[in-house]
């Protein structure tokens, strides 16, 4: 039997030289996509935005390492106006006291508790020392000091004892030195008296004031809140101008700073 065999069929030669050029210019090992790329622990390969550390105080976004928080950043600020204070020393201040409202300053500011968070607290002083107070209350946040309670001295209805007894910090205070009757330096809104139960007030013959700090008196001690010499609060209200009661002969003031030194 005679086989007829069909005749072989050909692409047109224009064809032919277009599939090889198509093949030629497909590589052999294609570079994957970065940006779906998997790493060996099976998370996105990192892109040029991954990496960066959050600045402190600035907000995480795009282009943030996620788990890293912002560090807290310090707020604060000095309220002028005579009215923004005089409605604030109620029983602090009254006519007869060394300055009036119009001569101190409300400061609004960012601080550490003995609770580890961060509180706003607030702090009456005299306007010639308001800015510098501002940079000293700065760096204690900056350095992580402690302050439990930052409350104007009138919460208190003006009583230093029941003030002394919450632990508070305060500034103003139109009030005589206790037991003579010689203004003291918080009349004039040019001292500060910074968590007075954990540096009390003591006496030569060795009375604490308040009573309830009578534990801290013992200055070898160390617990959160406290002050010793040349520490970074000391320092702090020193390039100030400030001095520390802490400093003086005799009786000592471990929670008193002043301008004057008094």
């Amino acid at each position: 039997m005679t086989r007829t065999v069909a005749p072989r069929r050909t692409l047109p030669l224009f064809l032919l030289v277009a599939a090889l050029a198509v093949v030629s210019c497909s590589p052999a090992n294609p570079e994957p996509d970065r940006s779906t790329a998997a790493t060996p622990g099976g998370t996105a390969a990192p892109g040029p935005a991954d990496g960066t550390a959050v600045k402190a105080g600035s907000t995480p976004g795009v282009g943030s390492t996620p788990g890293v928080q912002a560090a807290p950043r310090f707020r604060g600020s000095v309220v002028a106006g005579r009215g923004a204070v005089r409605e604030r020393v109620r029983y602090s201040w009254r006519r007869g006291c060394p300055v009036g409202p119009v001569e101190l300053r409300l400061l609004r500011v960012d601080h550490w508790g003995l609770d580890g968070r961060v509180h706003r607290g607030e702090l009456i002083v005299h306007r010639d020392h308001a800015r510098r107070i501002l940079v000293v209350l700065e760096k204690l946040f900056k350095a992580s000091y402690p302050i439990q309670r930052l409350r104007l001295v009138d919460a208190y209805r003006a009583d230093d004892d029941r003030s002394m007894a919450a632990n508070n910090t305060s500034g103003f205070n139109c009030r005589r030195v206790s037991g003579s009757s010689r203004w003291s330096e918080h009349a004039f809104g040019r001292a500060i008296d910074l968590n007075p139960l954990r540096n009390p007030y003591v006496t030569r013959g060795g009375r604490v004031s308040p009573p309830a700090g009578r534990p801290y008196a013992d200055r070898a001690r160390r617990a959160a809140g406290m002050i010793h010499g040349g520490d970074a609060v000391v320092r702090a209200f020193a390039a100030a101008g400030w001095r520390w009661g802490g400093y003086w002969s005799g009786s000592r003031d471990y929670q008193h700073f002043s301008a004057s030194g008094r």
